[in-house]
């Protein structure tokens, strides 16, 4: 029985959606540019799907929305749409929901390596640990961006050390957002949109969470 449900979000449906759409356009008019952007867009957007396939692992659709929204919006709406120039906030949000989503990963991660044990794990220490996570993260993404625009004379940083800071900064204030979702998410509330997701998560792939029990039970 296969375990991924083949319906996806609303998000994904519009993001493929637009992106077929934006190819067929560009063939119409020859604009080889965008056809190319929009195909590899497309293609990385099923990345999230196959990884699913591949590693057993049940991502939220909510959650394989978002990535695959910011793939697009960083990719194609960015580039091809120049977002980045036509709005400057753009890349602030990017910065924001992608540190959100790293401080969830961090979250998941210590969770898997404490097993059965997750909920005897310090809430604290755990969004510390998701917190650290998601700014180191964007550390890294600041040091590649430095790098190509070193190496192949790009323009990623924009206005160089002031851009990078303000990266930095909404990085830590996202990492915050995803840190305090595992927070809430241990203390028991899984009302929220985001320690829900993290909940449905753990829910959804008890085998990474309860190694423990499973080798009690075999």
């Amino acid at each position: 029985m296969n375990p991924f449900s083949p319906r996806q979000s609303v998000i994904t449906y519009l993001m493929w959606g637009l992106l077929i759409w934006a190819g067929g356009f560009a063939i119409v008019t020859g604009n080889w540019t965008t056809l190319f952007i929009a195909s590899v867009t497309l293609a990385l957007t099923f990345l999230p799907i196959v990884f699913q396939s591949w590693s057993g692992i049940r991502i939220p659709n909510a959650f394989t929305g978002a990535i695959v929204f910011f793939l697009v919006a960083t990719l194609f709406l960015g580039e091809v749409g120049d977002f980045y120039e036509r709005f400057w906030w753009w890349d602030v949000v990017l910065h924001t929901g992608s540190a959100i989503g790293f401080g969830m990963i961090g979250t998941i991660l210590i969770l898997m390596l404490l097993g059965a044990d997750r909920m005897t794990g310090s809430p604290r220490l755990v969004a510390l640990f998701a917190f650290v996570f998601g700014i180191a993260i964007g550390a890294v993404w600041e040091i590649f961006e430095f790098v190509m625009d070193q190496t192949f004379g790009l323009n990623m940083q924009k206005s160089g050390l002031v851009d990078t800071m303000y990266d930095l900064i909404v990085d830590c204030v996202g990492a915050g957002v995803g840190a305090f979702a595992g927070y809430a998410y241990l203390k028991g509330r899984q009302d929220g949109w985001l320690s829900g997701m993290i909940g449905t998560f753990v829910a959804d792939n008890r085998h990474l969470f309860d190694r423990e029990e499973e080798q009690d039970t075999a």
